[in-house]
């Protein structure tokens, strides 16, 4: 198979100014991630239009509890982000490959042999958890059980992603990204409401979409990495393609945190799904939640989970440069940044609600003005949101990915949870208590996340060495300037 000389990595992200390092990193990713919450936006609106708001809420409930589950089989990109960051800011680019293709390895086995079978068989019980409405649970049902047969696609894009980014590469996972949604949006728009012999799957045709788009864009991507024609490469000598226990070791080591944390803030989500299911319009509240969260929202979480992953790969690599200094500083640039782009969606909220709902058709009353009435509190979210991801970041790419997790479990899931229970347990449960519980739990985040990052405790992590490049494995070429 031809080899196509290899890319070099970026040296720019430990020599030039923070700034400019983040935002070449960043910006490919929140275009990426605006562009594919163009999906989601396209399944909402066309499944409100040709089901109902009941197959909103049956989206939004799904993904809630698919994200659950993934974000725990893929915590070992968490791991794989740290060592890939290390060994690039160090330049020793022989380590950065092998820890990728473990981490495929791991995928594979993970996605094929475990979440696949068990999401299917556990889906009726994962939606009793939630307390769907029985028309959103119908929607549901093989929604989520198509997601979970075909998750192996997704997970494969989201390791490959997270590998070039680490390794400062941020535009071919853009250009891949934006490839998958195009083929998405074909897929669902003739699956969802039928085209010709093709019959109308309604709610599941937006899932049938996603994981097919999913799997081709990963299979074409597992071919480049294959020759060579990335950043991030897989060596076809034997030795480099067999399991390595102390690797996978490594990504699990530094990824269950981050695999942990994610856990954490989603079944706070699904938690709070429950109470929204206690109130007395619960499917309406649902929809609002589902459009108001998981749609409009994402315009802001995005933006920080842009800047966040810019975040994550400037600090490890520079830390792996041995530029402690430079370290200490990107969180501070990247929250700058993260506060110019989404203070603006935020106004979009309070000025404009009634618009940004009807484009997915929440048009029936008690649903749009409850939606009016979350993105209020969403406005101000917003703020704190993007602090706490762009702090998250420089914690996790520096190695220490247990703070983060101690974080989220106070300020995502005791917090905001435990004052639902107090009003339910001793008032009368409302929306806006919800909405509320949300905005407090951001707050709490942004500034727990800063504290612990100033205190500076990752300085003395270290990953197996990455720190000093391999006389051996060191490939100078790799290092321009």
């Amino acid at each position: 198979m031809a080899r196509s000389p290899t890319p070099s990595f970026d040296r720019r992200i430990v020599e030039a100014p923070l700034r400019g390092a983040l935002w070449r990193l960043a910006w490919p990713n929140i275009i990426q991630n605006f562009v594919a919450s163009l999906q989601g936006m396209v399944d909402h609106a066309m499944v409100g239009h040709f089901v109902g708001y009941a197959g909103n809420a049956a989206i939004g409930v799904s993904w809630q509890i698919f994200l659950v589950v993934v974000v725990f089989v893929s915590s070992l990109y968490g791991g794989m982000g740290v060592l890939v960051a290390r060994y690039a800011g160090a330049g020793n680019t022989r380590r950065v490959n092998r820890a990728v293709y473990q981490a495929f390895l791991t995928s594979v086995v993970l996605g094929v042999g475990i979440l696949g079978p068990l999401g299917y068989l556990l889906t009726p019980a994962l939606l009793d958890v939630v307390n769907a409405a029985p028309s959103v649970r119908q929607e549901a049902l093989p929604y989520l059980r198509v997601m979970f047969i075909g998750s192996i696609g997704m997970l494969l894009f989201f390791m490959l992603g997270g590998a070039l980014r680490a390794a400062g590469d941020a535009k071919t996972p853009m250009r891949l990204g934006i490839a998958m949604t195009l083929l998405n949006l074909t897929l669902s728009v003739v699956l969802i409401r039928g085209l010709g012999p093709i019959p109308a799957f309604g709610t599941t045709g937006a899932a049938l979409g996603t994981v097919i788009a999913g799997g081709a864009v990963s299979l074409y991507a597992i071919y480049l990495l294959f020759t060579g024609r990335m950043v991030v490469q897989f060596d076809l000598r034997r030795e480099d393609l067999m399991p390595d226990f102390q690797v996978i070791g490594a990504l699990f080591r530094f990824g269950l945190p981050t695999g942990f944390q994610g856990i954490v803030m989603n079944i706070g989500g699904v938690l709070l799904l429950r109470f929204i299911g206690s109130l007395p319009q619960s499917a309406a509240a649902q929809a609002a939640y589902a459009v108001g969260y998981n749609q409009l929202f994402s315009f802001v979480s995005f933006v920080g989970i842009g800047l966040m992953g810019a975040t994550s790969a400037v600090a490890g690599q520079n830390l792996g440069a041995q530029h402690p200094e430079r370290t200490r500083a990107t969180p501070r640039a990247a929250s700058g940044l993260a506060l110019a782009l989404s203070v603006p969606i935020g106004l979009l909220f309070l000025l404009l609600p009634t618009h940004l709902l009807a484009i997915f058709d929440l048009t029936e009353p008690a649903a749009r003005a409850l939606g009016i009435e979350f993105l209020g509190y969403l406005s101000v979210s917003a703020i704190f949101l993007v602090i706490a991801l762009s702090y998250t970041g420089a914690l996790q790419g520096t190695g220490d990915t247990k703070s983060p997790l101690y974080i989220s479990l106070v300020s995502q899931l005791v917090l905001p949870l435990g004052l639902c229970f107090a009003f339910d347990r001793f008032s009368t449960l409302e929306a806006w208590h919800i909405w509320m519980a949300i905005v407090l739990g951001h707050v709490t985040r942004a500034l727990l996340s800063v504290v612990r990052f100033r205190q500076e405790d990752w300085r003395n992590i270290e990953v197996d060495g990455a720190t000093a490049a391999d006389e051996t494995e060191l490939d100078p070429s790799t290092m321009v300037p």
